[in-house]
């Protein structure tokens, strides 16, 4: 979900960001261990003691943690990083039945139905996937597993408001109105995970015909598009440190519900109230899954790499690694994500089948709308 390094790195994905998306049924999916292990390669060799993680480039994981999956395990984990969220995916699909490796992690909500529908991954039911609640839970076949969620949203600079005397906007509504005309930066849905899942919530928002008029107003209110999160937020946003630097001159931004707690973790000095806020009226879910590849070299160690990702012990680590939050109930944030984080209760949501239905189309709508 740095400062400008960090936060780009971790936080994005979430660069959250991460998303680009579509849904359905693999040939794959009455397969049992056997069958895995058939479409492995298996001679009855024992396993190789390695174990690779295809993954997004802001996976990341304390060493402390990966020791302890190798003296549980046996299984070393080797990560290998593909790109954003949607690069990696679509690199997964071309190599299908002959992956790069033996799990992927980080494909998202809105990603999901595109990686199922092309097969890439076979089912496996989690040890310990009883502690995560189902509404995480999307597939039920268990092609993959549920392992953080985070929550897309517009952040905005407090100084700059505190400034203006002017109450931060709160909701979709707001950022229409006049009072915040060329304040905001969005990131392109089409090139962007963060840009994907903010145009979905606005689809969630006021429907599928009316979030087209929502954004007729926000281009006439001013608002500025740029490809990447990493620009948006590092260099268009003023609230971040990054965009300090660059001196940005957008006091909101699409960003994450966790980006705060990032901005005081790698603040110099570390500031004792979060520089940045979060408008919970804007925001989109976003879960991220991992799954068994098709064609996995070492299938039973990937197994156990995702029982492991859903482990108390990973999922209290994942928090100040990926600045997302765990899925586990039985997790605990650390404190500075209770202290300056912000808690969603009630963020914009949208069925996998849908995106899947309604992606392609609406981002050459909103292209249309906006871009031209």
């Amino acid at each position: 979900m740095s400062v400008s390094t960090t936060i780009s790195a971790s936080t994005k994905r979430m660069a959250a960001a991460a998303l680009v998306a579509a849904l359905g049924v693999t040939t794959l999916a009455a397969c049992g261990t056997e069958d895995v292990r058939d479409a492995a390669g298996k001679t009855g060799a024992p396993a190789p003691k390695t174990v690779t993680l295809v993954s997004h480039d802001s996976f990341s994981a304390s060493k402390e943690v990966l020791a302890a999956f190798t003296k549980e395990t046996g299984f070393t984990v080797k990560v290998l990083k593909a790109g954003d969220a949607g690069e990696a995916v679509n690199k997964e699909i071309l190599t299908k039945g002959s992956p790069q490796g033996d799990v992927f992690f980080g494909v998202d909500n809105t990603l999901l139905s595109r990686a199922l529908d092309n097969g890439i991954f076979v089912p496996y039911e989690a040890k310990g996937l009883d502690r995560v609640p189902a509404t995480y839970r999307l597939d039920a076949e268990n092609r993959v597993t549920p392992v953080d969620s985070g929550d897309i949203c517009v952040n905005y600079d407090k100084k700059y408001f505190a400034d203006k005397k002017l109450a931060p906007p709160q909701t979709f509504d707001d950022l229409a109105k006049p009072a915040y005309k060329d304040l905001l930066v969005v990131e392109n849905p089409e090139r962007s995970s963060p840009g994907l899942g903010f145009l979905l919530g606005t689809a969630a928002k006021y429907g599928d015909e009316g979030w087209q008029d929502y954004w007729k107003k926000l281009k006439a209110n001013g608002v500025k598009t740029v490809d990447s999160w990493e620009l948006a937020y590092n260099q268009e946003f003023s609230g971040s440190a990054g965009g300090k630097q660059a001196k940005g001159d957008r006091p909101l931004v699409v960003s994450y519900a966790s980006s705060p707690p990032v901005e005081v973790l790698y603040g110099e000095p570390q500031p004792k109230v979060a520089p940045t806020g979060v408008s919970t009226g804007t925001c989109f879910r976003q879960i991220e899954f991992a799954g068994l590849l098709n064609g996995a070299k070492n299938p039973e160690g990937g197994k156990a790499l995702i029982d492991f990702l859903i482990s108390k012990k990973f999922q209290d680590d994942m928090p100040l690694q990926m600045f997302v939050n765990p899925v586990a109930k039985d997790a605990v944030l650390p404190e500075i994500f209770t202290k300056h984080g912000v808690v969603i209760d009630a963020p914009e949501t949208m069925a996998p089948a849908k995106i899947a239905e309604k992606r392609d189309p609406w981002i050459q709508q909103w292209s249309s709308l906006v871009l031209k």
